[in-house]
């Protein structure tokens, strides 16, 4: 399923082309129904995709769709709105709103946005017409994607970043035809925009920046962020170019920056999932001709799921190098394994590396806290000392005080004694001194 959020800061306008205005030539009825509001705006439309993806051998359940709202992919510009209510045919009857979308800076095509009265409606508009192209004589086809929900905005950052489950995708048709059917969720109809460098080069004057990087290099490309001029991946939703993941890694960077999760290697075209880990195209450059060729013979044709009534893509080219090409494939494979083991490598080793110093960190902080708890206890252990002496020195003195005490006792005791027997010893002289006195007669 897919969701689309639209920078604008316009509104829907009228169609003032509708019914033949500009064409100069009537439109059957039994093709086109005056009932369709069909409106007209300008604005950038950003496509997002939902992670979870079918597998491209069994043909998309319709019902699992629910939603009546289809998306038309880079209609080319010089097919009117005439033209393409014609190409729609008996469909447009079903048609309830019909909105075109272009964008000022992209002259070469627009996009038009759908809405059916029914979903048996929108899956028969979409088996019948996706895929097929809008003229016997072009080479463009119809992609028709079922949208879940459309959001409009004025500001460019809100536009740009991708819901919740959703990845973006690029508007480009011919970077779409690059990418495989699992990731961008389009038939596979192998359309000429691939072979043919004059059906690229309509799409390469001012649309697509990933087309016109490609196919105008006027001089050698380096990354955008630091100059280097290997290893380099080019953002194929906005265009960016930037090393890999073995120079400065400014690729997967602006990867984590913007979510834009698809980049095309300039040296090999092949496109890679950053979300995935995995390689994403469909299709790869011929030894031979340099022409571009789908990587897997898969089956292209009609939505009924019959392999037997498909045409296959054939290479003259890799069929007689078939021996070189399985391996060259082998090899691939094997240096992809080889990347991922060594990946995992070095992801171990970095792990461990975390793991060494948050341990060495953890060791110096317990050996710190060790010899603070050391210092502390033999701090403890000498107060503690000092505490004893200083009581034992208490006990000492608290002695000798009592020992003096009752020494003092004893001194006041004594001194007394000889206090009292002194004045017993002074009366009895006074008495023999006065007896003498009385005696001779003096008293």
């Amino acid at each position: 399923m897919f969701s689309l959020q639209i920078h604008s800061v316009d509104t829907n306008h009228p169609l003032t082309e509708f019914a033949g205005e500009q064409s100069g030539a009537p439109i059957d009825s039994a093709s086109a129904n005056p009932n369709p509001n069909i409106q007209e705006r300008r604005g950038i439309i950003h496509l997002f995709r939902s992670v979870s993806r079918h597998s491209t051998s069994v043909p998309p359940n319709l019902d699992i769709q629910s939603t009546t709202e289809l998306f038309v992919v880079a209609v080319p510009n010089h097919l009117s709105s005439d033209d393409f209510i014609r190409f729609c045919g008996s469909y447009i009857d079903s048609v309830v709103e019909m909105l075109l979308i272009r964008n000022d800076g992209i002259e070469d095509r627009y996009s038009v946005l759908i809405k059916l009265v029914d979903q048996k409606s929108a899956d028969n508009f979409y088996s019948n017409l996706n895929g097929r192209r809008f003229s016997s004589m072009e080479a463009e086809v119809c992609h028709i994607l079922f949208t879940i929900s459309v959001e409009y905005t004025e500001l460019a950052e809100i536009a740009g970043m991708p819901p919740v489950g959703f990845t973006e995708l690029p508007t480009c048709p011919v970077c779409l035809e690059r990418l495989d059917q699992d990731t961008s969720g389009i038939l596979t109809t192998l359309c000429d925009h691939s072979f043919q460098c004059a059906c690229i080069s309509r799409w390469t004057h001012s649309s697509c920046p990933v087309c016109r990087f490609c196919q105008q290099q006027a001089e050698k490309p380096t990354c955008s962020i630091c100059g280097t001029s290997g290893n380099l991946w080019i953002c194929v939703i906005c265009g960016f170019v930037g090393c890999g993941r073995y120079k400065e890694g400014h690729a997967i960077r602006h990867w984590k920056d913007t979510q834009h999760c698809y980049s095309l290697d300039l040296e090999t075209q092949r496109v890679w999932d950053y979300v995935g880990d995995s390689y994403v195209h469909r299709l790869n450059q011929s030894k031979t001709d340099s022409k571009l060729v789908e990587l897997n013979a898969r089956c292209r044709g009609a939505m009924d799921g019959d392999c037997g009534t498909y045409e296959c893509s054939e290479d003259p080219g890799i069929s007689e190098d078939s021996k070189v090409e399985a391996i060259f494939d082998e090899y691939n494979r094997l240096l992809a394994t080889q990347l991922e083991n060594q990946r995992q490598y070095y992801e171990t080793l970095l792990v461990e590396a975390k793991g060494k110093k948050e341990k060495a960190i953890s060791e110096a902080v317990e050996k710190a806290i060790t010899l603070n708890l050391q210092d502390i206890q033999f701090k403890l252990d000498k107060c503690v000392e000092e505490k004893k002496a200083v009581s034992e020195m208490h006990e000492n003195l608290l002695k000798n005080q009592e020992l003096l005490r009752q020494q003092v006792e004893e001194t006041e005791d004594r001194e007394r004694s000889t206090m009292l027997s002194m004045a017993v010893k002074m009366k009895d002289l006074e008495e023999q001194v006065f007896a003498i006195s009385y005696e001779f007669g003096c008293v």
